[in-house]
């Protein structure tokens, strides 16, 4: 059966059609989320954010005067509905931008679990899986964790108008009238949010991407290497300025010495088994982290991995140790022992 162009369906759903009104926003649903989740940084509150999108859609779906605008119209709601969020609602970050390098011979601190962190987002939500392999690249480059952080360091509205400018690519005119701003203001907002960027090299570097056979070679070592408990095989992998945080713990390590320190003395105890399963997350390799304990029949997951590799050595690792925000990850929660 042929989908009804767009313009039928918005005049169904306006005169009160909820199946063409879900056959007409189910197109959007996906890229909604992933706006959502630039803005705020989490991604449960994206999905709350989409669902609150669509009500206000639904229940004003009759002051839509332009069938033809229904995307842009749904992206202003979900845009204005993310700045009422973040007016309210603290910045989200990884622990390396709100607290000094942690000694890694030195406990832990308690979790913080205030709605502070950064969430990873599944790369299985980025786009459809029959979409065109430029645009989930395209994708996929546009929600690293780096870019997260940088954009973390925007006012709400710079952040807003960078995504609507720069991502999505609409026009001054059209962002002006969204945010209630004139075409001066807007592109000045914009001109300060790209500096921003620069001074943080997000999206002014070269990436030297490795290609996909030598990646995979380097993860797979990766996981045997963590496996095993190979200290000195992993420390070899990294950077020598690489560093590694485990939000919500307070904590960060940085270069190769502190690392190898902090996974000899809290990471590999003895007794202690690991596996990782293959993910991937914010458009790059990751891991889901199970652990067994001395004695315990099953792995049990403890968070997610997420790498960034840079010219074949590994320079961050971010474990997301909050297993409640990593539902949306295909990760069972326990693994039987191999």
């Amino acid at each position: 059966m042929e989908t009804p162009p767009q313009t039928a369906l918005v005049l169904a759903a306006q005169a009160g059609d909820e199946s063409a009104f879900e056959i007409l926003v189910g197109a959007y649903r996906r890229e909604l989320l992933v706006h959502c989740y630039r803005m705020l940084g989490s991604l449960s509150d994206a999905e709350d954010l989409v669902q609150e999108t669509l009500l206000r859609a639904w229940e004003k779906r009759a002051t839509l005067t332009s069938p033809q605008s229904y995307r842009a119209w749904l992206y202003r709601i979900a845009t204005n509905l993310c700045l009422n969020r973040l007016a309210r609602a603290p910045r989200r970050f990884l622990p390396s931008e709100t607290h000094p390098p942690s000694d890694p011979s030195s406990p832990a601190p308690p979790r913080l679990r205030e709605p502070i962190w950064l969430e990873p987002f599944p790369d299985d939500l980025l786009a459809a899986p029959e979409a065109d392999p430029e645009d989930r690249a395209e994708r996929s480059e546009r929600i690293t964790l780096a870019f997260l952080m940088a954009l973390q360091h925007l006012t709400p509205v710079q952040r807003a108008i960078l995504l609507l400018r720069e991502v999505l690519e609409w026009e001054a005119s059209e962002v002006a009238q969204w945010l209630h701003l004139s075409v001066p203001a807007v592109n000045s907002a914009l001109q300060r949010a790209r500096r921003a960027l620069r001074q943080r090299n997000v999206g002014s570097e070269v990436q030297m991407a490795l290609p996909r056979q030598e990646l995979q070679e380097l993860l797979d070592r990766y996981v045997t290497l963590w496996e095993q408990a190979d200290i000195p095989g992993l420390v070899a992998l990294l950077r020598e300025d690489a560093w590694f945080t485990m939000p919500p713990l307070p904590v960060w390590y940085q270069g190769r010495a502190a690392i190898a320190t902090l996974l000899q003395t809290s990471l590999f105890p003895p007794g202690l088994q690991w596996h990782l399963l293959p993910t991937r997350a914010n458009g790059s390799p990751a891991f889901g982290l199970y652990r067994r304990k001395a004695l315990a029949d099953d792995y049990q997951l403890v968070g997610l991995m997420v790498l960034e590799v840079e010219r074949a050595q590994i320079v961050s690792l971010v474990a997301f140790l909050e297993v409640s925000s990593l539902s949306r990850f295909a990760l069972p929660p326990l693994l039987e022992d191999r």
